[in-house]
């Protein structure tokens, strides 16, 4: 029996709406209320969930259609195998045909046996094809499980990745085929418009074939990779080649066929070699694109510019994930003659470039991890060790000594970039609309105000030390800048509210939700610390470290990127004095810090006196929209956060 789906009534005064994406195909099984199809209408973007459970047998309007409220979306059936018996009639059938055909162009005097042998074959080759092709779905919260040469393999599928995430793009596979894998260790990376996060294998075993290249979109419930307890399975395409040659060989002695069986392996060899490097030359240039993370300036202030960092950046991986035989097979290939000075059996393509970076000659540094393997710790201690011996050295450029000529590198990730054009990633796309909207639907101003950061400089000199002992973090300067931020919102309520144009109405907040931005090498992102204005100053820098890293980790969750009142932005920590931060709608602020610097400036004395005095300053440029905060508001909000960070009594927050 079949079904009907019809478009549902999608709020008050909406008459139709737009099939933006269908998120079933026709053959996939679906449960009641898994969603369809996402529709789009003038007021709101919504999944359609299926009234009944079944198979979808047809789609009855394609993707950009507008289809009035009630009209036919989609029919869904019974799951009745009748056309699954039938397809599978028809495939031996073509398998037969293509079998008779090939006998008949043959010898007629072809053994019999060499005629099953090719039905046979022709008959695995038509089976192979139709395992591995996607036409229907098993249920989504158990892996799938394929027959293979190599014995039982298990399919793993995009898993669901948060309320409305409907489908994930492939960024970086952290296995190869053949690699072993144990229960819940990370697979693949993989990132959407929400979060990006690692998937974790949910069986154990080796891996047989990877279904989805590096930046392939992949909906939820779609194949990943199979994972079995064999050997890998080799390529459908080198069943169907082997298929075909039996057939077309069928009348040819057995000893030619064993001399063309030899000459195809020894063939197959050195392709299959040049196959896997050329699948780990694409993960060194996955990996060595990761090098920012290791490089990435943090949100947090720095120690030795007036502001520290706090970043707790993704736990190092290795690129080099094959087993050792793997590297040793592959000693000998191209590769190894591009990077042998630099240890390359040992050395990952992220830590080669972080040598780069750094000026570290790898064939001088001795690895401390694994099996000899340089890790990133041996590359920044070398980097230490040769800074001092630099700085111990005596000063250079006297009377005719001559420097050597200034040299311009660029990058490795920068050349790959120059000249060519690529798809904005998802978060990218995120952002710019996002940022564009605000500008468009907002009145943004900026007011910015200088602070003295003196006193909080010594207070946080004096006590870093025992505040890191205690609470297991380091005490940065975001964690002040913080404190004050949120006791000035709860004294200017109207730059903690949110403002509705059409409906004429202000909501004041109860609560500081702060949102921190994160810059990631992904793009920018902010996490925000919920009920921020009850944390004391540990307990805000506990907050900021555990975002930090958990949103570089790819492990922050999507309702931990939304509900923020206001935002700060650590401009500081590139350098910089301010800028004008846009607003992230709806919200009404943003304020950003600027880089703390030591300069001289005008004080007075105790006598009254002016005097010239080296002290710690900083910009806070403040943006508001001037839809609700009128200037002199903002203006008092930041004579209340710059009174509250000079007077620099914080003492009692430290939880000391």
């Amino acid at each position: 029996m079949s079904n009907s789906v019809q478009m549902p009534a999608l709020g008050e005064s909406v008459t139709e709406g737009t099939v933006t994406r269908w998120l079933k195909e026709v053959g996939d099984e679906i449960e009641v209320d898994e969603p369809l199809l996402e529709v789009s209408t003038d007021k709101v973007d919504t999944e359609i969930p299926s009234p009944y459970a079944g198979v979808l047998e047809q789609i009855l309007a394609d993707e950009d259609d507008v289809v009035e409220v009630g009209g036919d979306l989609a029919v869904i059936g019974d799951g009745s195998d009748d056309s699954d018996s039938a397809d599978a009639d028809e495939s031996e059938d073509s398998a037969d045909a293509e079998a008779d055909s090939d006998a008949e162009d043959s010898s007629d005097d072809a053994p019999a046996d060499d005629e099953s042998a090719a039905d046979e074959d022709e008959d695995d080759a038509v089976d192979e094809d139709d395992d591995s092709a996607d036409d229907s779905a098993d249920e989504d919260s158990a892996p799938k499980s394929d027959s293979s040469g190599s014995g039982e393999a298990t399919e793993v599928t995009m898993p669901a990745l948060g309320e409305s995430v409907t489908e994930g793009t492939v960024t970086r596979w952290l296995k190869e085929v053949g690699d072993e894998i144990e229960v819940d260790e990370p697979l693949l990376e993989v990132s959407t418009d929400k979060v990006d996060t690692e998937v974790p294998s949910p069986v154990a075993g080796v891996v047989q074939k990877l279904l989805a290249e590096e930046d392939d979109t992949v909906e939820v419930g779609e194949p990943l990779a199979l994972i079995g307890s064999g050997a890998p399975t080799e390529d459908s395409s080198d069943g169907e080649s082997g298929a075909d040659d039996t057939a077309d060989d069928s009348s040819d002695d057995s000893s030619d066929d064993e001399v063309a069986d030899a000459e195809d392996q020894a063939d197959a060899e050195p392709e299959d070699k040049a196959d896997e490097a050329a699948e780990t030359d694409a993960e060194g240039e996955k990996a060595a694109e990761k090098v920012d993370a290791e490089t990435d300036v943090d949100p947090e202030p720095d120690t030795d510019s007036g502001q520290e960092s706090t970043k707790s950046g993704p736990a190092e991986k290795s690129a080099e994930s094959a087993p050792a035989e793997k590297s040793a097979a592959g000693a000998g290939r191209d590769i190894s003659a591009t990077v042998s000075a630099e240890n390359a059996a040992y050395v990952t393509p992220l830590v080669r470039k972080l040598a780069k970076a750094k000026g570290v000659d790898l064939s001088t540094v001795s690895g401390t991890g694994v099996g000899g393997r340089i890790r990133k710790q041996d590359v920044l201690s070398a980097a230490q060790n040769a800074a001092a011996s630099q700085a111990a050295a005596p000063v250079a450029g006297g009377a005719g000594e001559q420097r050597e000529a200034y040299t311009h590198e660029i990058p490795e990730e920068a050349q790959k970039l120059r000249g060519t054009t690529e798809k904005a990633s998802r978060i990218r796309q995120t952002i710019a609309s996002r940022m564009h909207e605000s500008l468009q639907t907002t009145a943004q101003l900026t007011q910015v105000i200088e602070v003295d950061m003196t006193r909080v400089a010594k207070l946080r000199a004096a006590h870093k030390d025992a505040f890191a002992q205690k609470h297991g973090v380091k005490l940065s300067f975001l964690p002040f800048f913080a404190k004050a931020i949120v006791e000035a919102l709860q004294v200017h309520p109207k730059v903690n509210a949110v403002y509705d144009v059409e409906a004429k109405e202000i909501t004041y907040f109860d609560h500081e939700n702060l949102a921190v931005a994160v810059d990631t090498e992904r793009g920018l992102l902010v996490p925000v610390i919920k009920d921020a204005g009850e944390l004391s100053i540990a307990g805000l820098a506990k907050a900021v470290d555990d975002l930090a890293a958990r949103t570089r980790e790819k492990k922050i969750g999507p309702d931990e990127l939304t509900g923020g009142t206001f935002t700060v932005t650590n401009i500081g920590s590139v350098g910089a004095l301010f800028d004008t931060p846009i607003i992230n709608t709806p919200q009404v602020g943003i304020i950003g810090t600027g880089v703390i610097t030591k300069r001289p400036v005008v004080v007075k004395t105790a006598d009254g006196e002016d005097s010239i005095a080296i002290r710690d300053m900083v910009y806070l440029p403040l943006t508001y929209n001037h839809q609700l905060v009128d200037g002199a508001d903002a203006g008092r909000f930041l004579q209340t956060i710059k009174a509250r960070l000079e007077d620099g009594n914080f003492e009692a927050d430290l939880d000391l």
